[in-house]
């Protein structure tokens, strides 16, 4: 049941519905909300797996002994995985969610650790990768872009966006 909440929210982000999860599943609606009461339940839930499966992937981004190249792989790496995950996007371009909180908190380390190299700008913000990067995400969920490789084109932007 949750693999097909997975494939659904995925496809269809917070539109997917119960019914059609329960439909994907081969069980009835009782069934899903016996595991979880509520949608946003079942949303939280299949949040958190996506976060684990995207900190999992951006880990070795992360090890890069560069501090910028850790920050921009980090980034792309991001931006390749929003563009097949349309829940872990819509969380993310919502600036205020649990989701979007943890990926911000990790970005602004990075960041900041990028920065002193001299690569990024020594003024970029918390507010920059808000309204640059949760910005970008958001308008590619609202105009509904699925090409990986638009979300990559667009991930290159953002960070040539936080240059000096």
């Amino acid at each position: 049941m949750v693999a097909a909440a997975v494939a659904v929210f995925r496809e269809q982000g917070t539109l997917g519905s119960v019914p059609q999860i329960a439909a994907r599943a081969e069980v009835g609606k009782a069934t899903v909300y016996r595991s979880f009461p509520t949608k946003e339940d079942l949303l939280e839930a299949v949040t958190r797996l996506s976060l684990a499966e995207l900190e999992r992937g951006t880990a070795e981004a992360l090890r890069d002994s560069d501090p910028y190249g850790a920050f921009r792989g980090y980034v792309l790496r991001l931006f390749d995985a929003l563009a097949h995950d349309r829940l872990l996007a819509e969380r993310l371009a919502d600036s205020g969610s649990p989701a979007a909180a943890s990926v911000l908190r990790t970005l602004l380390d990075a960041m900041n650790a990028a920065k002193a190299t001299g690569e990024l700008r020594p003024d970029a913000s918390r507010q920059d990768l808000l309204v640059v990067l949760c910005g970008t995400a958001l308008q590619l969920v609202r105009s509904a872009e699925r090409d990986p490789a638009t979300w990559h084109r667009y991930g290159e932007m953002v960070i040539n966006a936080l240059r000096p």
